[in-house]
């Protein structure tokens, strides 16, 4: 139950109990922090991490009685620091509230409650590492650069070239969702892992031509090329427009219409049909 830390035991050795109701590693630092300041003291810590119960509470404090410990505590469930301090001070235990003031202060200044969620850095960091994964998965999976990230994918988009694959993907990579996408193109087979996956994780993108064909042609442009090219020419786009709903309805994927839309609309839409299973949009 309890994981330990410090030199042996000796009859006048100090005794810090830190609890918890997530790791205690926050109250661990602060104790050793100010034993510290105690040379020549040798202080014993026993950390008694995940505490969510008064039950708990209690087995915690009648060992502590027992060596005459100090409480050291980050409880940020206000029940259970109200009943810490008030059967400590029945017991004659003293206690250090490590969180408390700091939360009461910064309640008090910002005019807001306090969540009162346990563990909440280690979810928070969790959260963000998930994101950061996330993104490197469409970075390393974007453009169809490698076909395998399709069966590891939470949703992959489809679509003919300018269709807005690769900024969607990251938009939703900045939500924790690990987006692929593959582009269609007539002449090049679909990478076969796209039929090996469930059509609910596949999302088409399309765009009306005459849209895609603006689109393309400013593209050519930025890139010193001639707008003539086959790539912005209108009757090639519905070709090719015409080809990737065929392999869409192929695969029985939903399909959005992304003409007009900004990235976070179609990200919204997006997020409904994976999370609500809408079809076509």
């Amino acid at each position: 139950m309890y994981e330990f830390g410090g030199d042996d035991v000796t009859t006048q050795m100090p005794v810090l109990y830190v609890i918890s109701d997530a790791l205690g590693e926050t109250a661990e630092f602060v104790g050793r922090a100010a034993a510290a300041q105690f040379f020549g003291v040798k202080t014993r810590i026993r950390r008694v991490p995940y505490v969510r119960d008064e039950a708990h509470l209690e087995d915690i404090m009648e060992e502590a009685m027992a060596e005459e410990a100090i409480l050291v505590y980050t409880l940020v469930l206000k029940g259970l620091r109200d009943y810490l301090e008030k059967r400590a001070a029945e017991k004659g235990l003293k206690t250090v509230d490590i969180l408390g003031p700091l939360i009461g202060a910064l309640s008090n200044l910002t005019g807001m409650e306090p969540t009162h969620t346990p563990n909440i850095i280690h979810r928070l960091d969790e959260q963000y590492f998930r994101k950061v994964e996330a993104i490197e998965f469409a970075v390393k999976y974007d453009d169809g650069k490698d076909s395998r990230g399709v069966l590891y994918a939470d949703v992959v988009l489809i679509g003919v070239s300018r269709t807005s694959k690769t900024p969607l993907s990251m938009y939703l990579a900045h939500k924790g969702l690990k987006a692929a996408n593959i582009p269609l193109v007539p002449e090049v087979d679909p990478p076969e892992e796209l039929f090996r996956i469930s059509p609910r994780k596949v999302i088409g993108l399309t765009l009306r031509p005459e849209l895609l064909n603006q689109i393309r042609t400013e593209r050519l442009k930025t890139l010193g090329l001639g707008a003539t090219a086959d790539y912005a020419n209108l009757e090639r786009i519905m070709q090719e427009l015409e080809y990737a709903r065929g392999i869409m309805k192929r695969i029985g994927c939903p399909i959005i219409d992304a003409t007009g839309k900004a990235v976070e609309e179609t990200a919204s839409i997006a997020l409904e049909i994976l999370f609500k299973g809408e079809r076509n949009v």
